[in-house]
């Protein structure tokens, strides 16, 4: 049967990398939509390339009824169409009212938390609806479950992110990393939320090559929440990111720092891309890579013990691709079926994410040390 999928903001810098994984790996049709296209089809449906399997879509996500329509030809449906920060839960809404599987790259704790109301909703419909699959949050999810399930008891866990420059996923991370600025959240520390401050407290991480050890700070992201969640034993979660080269830390901390929130909230934009346009001429030393390292703390054969699973890759956005295209294709294949809305690590099994990234070259290893 020949399966169709729609990626909204499938033309975007992470949306061109979720279909180009599912070119690949399935045999699915993909539909990748813009607000605006340069060439081919504008105003409607074109089939160009891939043995007519890649096909493009204009389309605006306010003309809901027209959303809808296309949703209903589709069986699953893939939202790249960030920021999340300014999108409401509709496109889930409809999926579920119309029984089509859903897969977001949401990468902002309101969004996210929001989507999740709907869960005993997806679950009367039948609908798996996943949450958060590309890099980070998304990978990084599944290496955390991956960690966790090496220990006999998880403790504690440490996830740690580095971007380099502009992660070749445009002008996107800037936003995420701007509107992660605005305002103190909450951190799970020692059994209770704790209110930290975005940007603050600087470690030295230890990533794989080429980045080694790179400064992070408290970051607000979707696992900070979902893990609480998904692994009730555990008392501390520490979410922490950073950039490279360092100097882009310390810009950043200075604008966390002594930028008034009003000014922060109204400059977002202006931020973003005049952050972006700084990162175009230092990708070219910098280079556009990721690297995430999970720590998590515990007990292993009734000894303290640490689960080390690290994550390198020279592209952030094809990274992003290989999160996303992994979960669609688990869902298009029929292996995964969960019915409701689920962060990553809730409703993809070790042993999937683990062929799936092996099929993409992406060996993720766990190292326990015993203390």
């Amino acid at each position: 049967m020949n399966q169709k999928v729609l990626i909204l903001g499938g033309c975007g810098r992470i949306g061109n990398n979720v279909a180009g994984d599912l070119l690949k790996y399935t045999e699915s049709t993909v539909i990748v939509t813009s607000r605006r296209l340069n060439g081919e089809s504008v105003g409607g449906i074109g089939s160009v390339g891939e043995g007519g399997r890649k096909e493009f879509l204009q389309l605006d996500l306010a003309d809901r009824d027209r959303l809808c329509q296309v949703i209903r030809s589709c069986d699953l449906v893939v939202h790249c169409a960030g920021p999340f920060d300014y999108r409401d839960a509709f496109v889930l809404q409809s999926c579920i009212e119309l029984g089509v599987n859903y897969l977001d790259v949401s990468d902002r704790p309101p969004f996210v938390k929001k989507a999740l109301t709907y869960r005993e909703a997806a679950q009367k419909a039948g609908v798996t609806a996943i949450l958060s699959t590309g890099v980070f949050p998304g990978i990084s999810n599944s290496m955390v479950r991956q960690g966790v399930e090496s220990l006999d008891r998880a403790e504690a866990i440490y996830l740690y992110y580095v971007v380099a420059g502009s992660g070749g996923a445009g002008v996107t991370v800037m936003r995420t990393t701007f509107l992660g600025l605005q305002h103190p959240f909450q951190a799970w520390i020692e059994g209770e939320w704790r209110e930290v401050l975005p940007y603050s407290d600087r470690i030295l991480a230890d990533f794989p090559d080429p980045y080694g050890k790179v400064g992070v700070y408290w970051f607000e992201v979707a696992e900070t929440y979902s893990f609480v969640e998904s692994f009730p034993g555990v008392k501390t979660v520490v979410t922490k990111f950073g950039s490279f080269p360092d100097f882009y830390n310390h810009l950043t901390w200075l604008t966390a720092r002594f930028m008034p929130p009003a000014w922060l909230s109204n400059s977002i934009e202006f931020l973003s891309q005049t952050a972006y346009k700084m990162t175009e001429f230092t990708d070219t030393f910098s280079g556009v890579g990721v690297a995430m390292t999970a720590k998590i703390q515990g007990i292993k054969q009734g000894k303290k013990a640490t689960a080390f699973v690290r994550f390198v890759h020279p592209h952030t956005a094809t990274a992003a691709g290989y999160g996303t295209g992994s979960v669609a294709r688990s869902l298009l294949m029929g292996e995964l079926k969960k019915p409701g809305v689920w962060s990553v690590e809730q409703a993809f099994p070790t042993a999937i994410f683990q062929r799936e990234m092996r099929k993409r070259n992406m060996a993720i290893e766990v190292q326990i040390t015993n203390l």
